[in-house]
This record gives structure tokens, C-alpha cells and sequence, in this order.
């Protein structure tokens, strides 16, 4: 599973709109917003091409001024590129 946190802008007055179309969007979950607009959101996905689909519809919800990645953390694609390295023989004993 992949994670990812963004940052959603929007004008004050559509603020709880957007709120409620990004939670309407499977495995996107709004955990913070403020009085002037911004709203961070968790996107989770299968693999990265998911989340970015999620992010578009995000970005064409009514109203979004933007939408900006914040963080990205890809379980999967990390410890395949994690048994890559090792398996290379180019890691130094002392991170292994």
C-alpha cells in the first residue's frame, strides 16, 4: 500500500464543498483544514498510477485553486528497490 499527503487549496467560501467531494473520492481522507482555504488530504493506492488518478480528481473538483504533493511513501516500490541495492553487492557492511 502507498501513501501519499497533499495539500489542496481552495477559497474560503467553497471550503466544506471541496472537503466533501475529496472525501467522496475512494481512499482519499481529509484530515486538516483552516479558515483560509488549505486542506491536507491522505491519498492511498495500490501503487503510484493510482494515487496520481486520485490527485487528478482531486485537482478537477470545482473550486480546487491547487493541489500540491506534500509526501509520498511507496511500501512496495520500496523494498523492491531495497532487495535491489542488496542483491548489487555495492552496499558497504555497515548498512547491512
Amino acid at each position: 500500500m502507498n501513501v501519499s499527503s497533499i495539500v489542496v487549496t481552495t477559497e474560503q467560501e467553497h471550503l466544506q464543498e471541496v472537503i466533501d467531494n475529496i472525501n467522496a473520492i475512494d481512499l482519499c481522507e481529509v484530515h486538516f483544514s483552516n479558515d483560509e482555504g488549505k486542506i491536507v488530504v491522505t491519498i492511498e493506492g495500490k501503487n503510484i498510477d493510482e494515487q496520481m488518478d486520485r490527485m487528478k480528481k482531486i485537482q478537477a473538483i470545482p473550486n480546487v485553486v491547487s493541489a500540491n504533493l506534500s509526501y509520498s511513501y511507496t511500501e512496495d516500490e520500496t523494498a523492491a528497490g531495497l532487495d535491489q541495492i542488496m542483491a548489487s553487492g555495492d552496499v558497504p557492511d555497515t548498512l547491512q
